[in-house]
């Protein structure tokens, strides 16, 4: 087991942190913890946006093994995940967000979903709250209306409600792997090589639909996405950009943001056929 050294780590780890450095201490812990015995060798990485100064104690004092990628500013989700694919020397990237903990087989188990389907190139775990229920991270294209019924009452009514329900996969008992058409950004495992051709993720998103999009890119280079839920990790999700319901649509900054990607996702899909995925 290797964390950062000369030798070549066949997995890369690569955490993205926000302006929560309890919750990065939590997600650190849990990770060593996990692999503390695993068979295969790793290395860790960590970028944060907006970094605090409590945030920057914690990895030089605890976590120093880690390779750190502070920013100053708060410079999103896309950023700091492209930081780590250019940084990761792993032949397999598994990145996540700071709110997710994970268990020892939930790498393993990826690993080998990816080493049993050729074509599959990115698989996302089951992700569980800590609860114990399931958290929804597999889902169907967005479609315009989608944005509308999610934001809106309309969407509690029948065909809002027959639209999110096929759109959120309600039917799919999440039981078994599938191919779907995009699974949530909060933990995605790639195969490096394929993430390289693929590319980075696309800067005119700067918070939300860049893993959409990222998933998209996928199925048009021939490679398949899947929901792998043999793997699991828990979730702490916020949904920050749900907050104050439909008075969220005037006031919350964050539903802004996911409202204006949506748009720039539509233009730039809108002459393009979407990808055959099942």
């Amino acid at each position: 087991m290797i964390h950062d050294s000369t030798a070549e780590p066949l997995v890369t780890i690569a955490v993205n942190g926000y302006k929560n450095p309890e919750l990065l201490r939590l997600c650190l812990s849990a990770l060593y913890r996990e692999l503390a015995q695993v068979p295969f060798a790793y290395e860790v990485i960590v970028a944060d946006s907006a970094t605090e100064e409590d945030t920057e104690s914690i990895m030089r004092e605890e976590f120093p093994e880690a390779r750190f990628f502070p920013f100053v500013a708060n410079v999103g989700f896309k950023t700091l995940f492209n930081v780590s694919l250019v940084e990761s020397r792993g032949k397999y990237i598994f990145l996540i967000n700071s709110d997710i903990l994970i268990n020892r087989e939930t790498i393993p188990a990826l690993m080998r979903y990816l080493e049993s389907d050729q074509k599959a190139k990115l698989v996302g775990p089951k992700q569980i709250n800590f609860n114990g229920t399931l958290q929804l991270s597999c889902f169907r294209y967005y479609q315009p209306e989608t944005i509308l019924y999610r934001r809106t009452w309309l969407g509690r009514l029948p065909f809002g409600k027959r639209h999110l329900d096929w759109f959120v996969m309600k039917s799919y008992d999440h039981a078994v792997p599938k191919a779907v058409d995009w699974i949530t950004g909060s933990a995605m495992f790639v195969e490096r090589e394929a993430a390289l051709r693929v590319g980075p993720m696309d800067d005119r998103f700067f918070m939300y639909m860049e893993d959409v999009d990222w998933c998209r890119r996928f199925w048009e280079h021939g490679y398949r996405v899947v929901y792998c839920p043999e793997a699991t990790v828990y979730h702490y999700h916020a949904k920050g950009s749900a907050r104050g319901g439909i008075f969220g649509i005037f006031f919350n900054q964050l539903t802004w943001w996911h409202i204006m990607s949506a748009i720039r996702y539509f233009l730039k899909y809108s002459r393009k056929p979407i990808p055959r995925t099942e």
